[in-house]
């Protein structure tokens, strides 16, 4: 089963975001250097671009996962109150997920998986404890502790599972408000972060030959090459800025 905490790309993202990262690396050689060849010089960073992307896509999967989880554990907790043991609870969730969320889910895939071991008499608590260290979500890894204990010390689950599904849907709203109240602040760093690269593309095209001075000499060339750097370091500082964790 996957580990959710590392993010692989497929041979087509691979190609896309090389793709992508090349042309805006060209783009800033263009901008900033008047060449375009020497977008060249930042194809190292192709490197860290891919670091943060992955990180980006993971952290996004984690949300998707910890948000399914909340249905699975309402699902769950249906079953449980129904009278179902925990070893039909899963396979009825399975069941459930995959006519809720499809078949294809990775949330899905998961309770399936621990609904064919459980046929194989592989404990539940046991199941649960890798999917959540694989999971990489907190919310996941706390229910999977508290899951641990009730099966322990007999413990009431039904009561267990729907306390932990009001506690991961109390999460999710407070990050949904905290998104919603940083829209707008999220849409001005977006623009301020493209501005400056607009201003010199409308001199570039407005006032062809303004900015040669800046592009034939080392003196320019210089200058500019600091410009990008703070300009990185704006762009850089302003995302950390506007991204809060819960």
């Amino acid at each position: 089963m996957p580990d959710y905490r590392v993010y692989h790309c497929s041979t087509k993202e691979l190609i896309g975001y090389t793709a992508l990262y090349a042309a805006a690396a060209a783009a800033v050689g263009w901008l900033f250097f008047g060449r375009l060849y020497a977008g060249a010089a930042f194809l190292p960073g192709l490197y860290w671009f891919f670091r943060f992307l992955t990180k980006e896509l993971a952290e996004s999967r984690r949300k998707r996962l910890t948000a399914d989880f909340r249905e699975a554990l309402n699902l769950l907790s249906v079953s449980l109150k129904a009278g179902y043991s925990v070893e039909n609870a899963f396979p009825e969730t399975a069941r459930e997920l995959t006519m809720t969320l499809g078949r294809d889910n990775e949330l899905t895939q998961e309770f399936l998986y621990i609904a064919a071991q459980l046929r194989y008499q592989v404990p539940a608590e046991h199941l649960l404890e890798d999917f959540a260290r694989r999971s990489g979500s907190e919310d996941i890894q706390n229910f999977s502790a508290v899951f641990s204990a009730a099966k322990r010390t007999g413990g009431s689950l039904p009561r267990i599972v729907n306390s932990a599904a009001e506690t991961i849907s109390g999460r999710i709203e407070v990050e949904r408000e905290i998104s919603a109240s940083l829209a707008a602040k999220k849409m001005e760093q977006r623009i301020m972060a493209v501005m400056p690269c607009g201003i010199i593309l409308y001199m570039r095209i407005g006032s062809p030959g303004f900015l040669d001075v800046m592009y034939d000499s080392a003196a320019g060339l210089i200058i500019m090459g600091a410009a990008l750097a703070v300009y990185a370091a704006g762009v850089i500082w302003g995302m950390r800025i506007v991204k809060i964790e819960v």
